[in-house]
């Protein structure tokens, strides 16, 4: 089993004490920093495999803090994002945090302000990406079950009873009942109403939320 990746704390501002007295900050907290002056050089560098944060100025020379928000997520990077921002910039910030930046920290920021939003964000990321294993995993397991037992499934889903599903696949309501017990060991299901969430957290049920 892979070692887990270290999460790494991507800094963006243009001004370069900025960027020395942030990283030097975060290094002596144990954070593993990269440190960048604009927008395009942090795009070169960051997938979103890595598991981490973003800190980014609001103002930057190539493209705004609020855009490089936007472009991050058009590219399905989900890190986590803390703007660090000037007095005029508070309204660009606000916007930024509407869509979806946990927060912002107006310059001159404390150090423990900073210190608290980067544990917070990778708190955040590690959370996240643990949610997104273990859908991944269920997702495996909803493949492996066999056409019946996803017939069963989705009749279990909308809410027919063991004797009614016989009768519409015509089968025993002993077959029935192996079969219900079979997907639920596949799944993981702990009971009924376990296996319904797991089921409608998955990509190919999750629109019976929606109807339902």
């Amino acid at each position: 089993m892979p070692a887990p990746r270290v999460p790494q704390v991507y800094l963006v501002d243009d001004d370069p004490d900025v960027r020395s007295a942030v990283t030097l900050l975060l290094k002596t907290e144990d954070f593993r920093v990269s440190a960048f002056p604009d927008a395009g050089r942090l795009l070169d560098a960051v997938d979103g495999t890595t598991p981490g944060c973003a800190i980014l100025d609001v103002r930057l020379p190539d493209m705004d803090g609020l855009n490089l928000q936007r472009e991050l997520r058009n590219r399905d990077i989900r890190m986590p994002v803390v703007f660090i921002t000037g007095h005029g910039d508070i309204p660009m910030a606000v916007r930024a945090v509407n869509e979806g930046a946990l927060d912002f920290l107006e310059k001159p920021f404390s150090d423990d302000s900073l210190i608290e939003a980067v544990r917070h964000a990778l708190a955040t990321d590690a959370e996240r990406r643990a949610g997104t294993a273990e859908l991944a995993q269920v997702e495996e397991r909803l493949a492996a079950l066999t056409p019946r037992e996803r017939q069963v499934l989705e009749a279990l889903l909308d809410g027919k009873p063991n004797k009614l599903i016989a009768r519409d696949l015509d089968v025993s309501v002993r077959t029935v009942e192996i079969h219900r017990g079979n997907l639920m060991q596949k799944m993981g299901a702990k009971s009924a109403s376990h296996l319904a969430r797991l089921a409608l957290a998955c990509t190919d049920y999750r629109d019976r939320l929606a109807s339902g």
